[in-house]
């Protein structure tokens, strides 16, 4: 079976949990995609391309599932599902019937509000992308989404949630001697790039590890502040890892960040990273969106704060009384084990073992 994305580098996190998975459930995977394939499921062959602008992005999203060798395609993204979509009507013009998986992982037409350069003809272009593989989602013989409330009136679906995947996590270590908070994702403005900045220059003392790739339109601010006497002493870019390697920081950690702006798509979803700080053992500061704030303050584990300045006091106050943050570690990494993702992938490890002994397409 082959899992395509034209969006997603071949270290995102949802792929290597859903590749590991699938390989537990004994079935071989191929995967095609963004970047570096060393950085690829090591439990898959991967193939990669290099990233481009729109015009390349939906090249690959047309030609990459052509490429693909299995029965079942699964689609990691809204362009790759509309390009699955095709390839699945030609193949069927040679006599060969494939089964197609969608994934879904946001409202991708909320995420459009949220990216700059979403606007004009090049938003509108984005926006049609995003509608084709909505439809094409729709028509897959499996679509598979990572929250409740998503693509809610479509049979033929899977909620497989973007809980924590404990055999990619190193699991509660103690916390170091010098106090360190910790975020895996993507890093831009809207997720709380500079939030974070803000709040470790405004608490001495802390240092501050970032794991992802940085949205082109906030690397050059990035890098200027990086450059600071104060946060080149104390902050650390490691760019894009996969997820294994990426949570090896979260050993000696004391806290996980998440300081997501108020943005519509954000506001109904919750991030991955949340579960996976708990199951980690760090306590968490996050900003006040309501699934996010909920699971933080209904489990003590960590604090809620409206911004940067709030952040930073809470960071000052646990470096100040180790008694009330070693209670808010206890609490998160009692929390940890209520949000493990072991049993929604062993529903999608079914689900498309299913289809690969069936590979018969539902209606175009």
């Amino acid at each position: 079976m082959s899992i395509v994305t034209s969006g997603h580098d071949v270290a995102d996190a949802r792929l290597h949990r859903e590749v590991a998975a699938l390989s537990r459930r004994g079935l071989e995977v191929e995967v095609l995609g963004l970047g570096q394939a060393a950085a690829g499921p090591p439990e898959a062959s991967t193939r990669s391309w290099r990233r481009g602008g729109g015009v390349r992005r939906s090249w690959h999203a047309l030609t990459l599932p052509l490429r693909a060798r299995g029965d079942v395609l699964v689609a990691l993204d809204p362009d790759s599902a509309a390009g699955v979509w095709l390839a699945r009507g030609l193949r069927r013009l040679t006599g060969r019937r494939i089964a197609v998986v969608t994934d879904v992982h946001e409202d991708y037409e909320l995420l459009l509000q949220d990216r700059p350069w979403a606007s004009g003809v090049r938003g509108a272009l984005a926006s049609v992308w995003a509608r084709l593989g909505i439809r094409a989602a729709q028509r897959a013989d499996l679509l598979v989404v990572a929250d409740q409330h998503l693509m809610t009136d479509v049979e033929r679906r899977l909620v497989v949630r973007n809980l924590a995947d404990t055999s990619m996590l190193p699991g509660p270590t103690a916390p170091g001697p010098t106090p360190r908070a910790l975020y895996i994702g993507d890093l831009r403005r809207s997720r709380g790039l500079f939030a974070m900045l803000d709040a470790v220059e405004a608490a001495p003392g802390w240092e501050l590890d970032l794991v992802g790739p940085i949205a082109p339109a906030d690397r050059e601010e990035f890098l200027e502040r990086l450059a600071s006497p104060v946060l080149a002493e104390c902050v650390r870019w490691h760019g894009r890892q996969p997820p294994r390697e990426a949570w090896t920081l979260a050993r000696g950690a004391w806290v996980g960040l998440l300081l997501l702006d108020q943005t519509p798509a954000f506001r109904d979803a919750i991030p991955s990273k949340l579960y996976e700080y708990l199951a980690c053992g760090l306590a968490v500061v996050a900003t006040d969106l309501p699934r996010s704030a909920r699971v933080v303050r209904e489990s003590a584990a960590g604090v809620v704060v409206d911004d940067a300045a709030g952040a930073a006091e809470a960071l000052r106050e646990w470096q100040r009384d180790e008694v009330r943050f070693a209670r808010v570690r206890d609490a998160a990494v009692a929390a940890g084990g209520a949000y493990v993702a072991e049993d929604d992938l062993s529903a999608f490890a079914d689900a498309v073992a299913a289809l690969v002994k069936t590979p018969v397409a539902a209606g175009v």
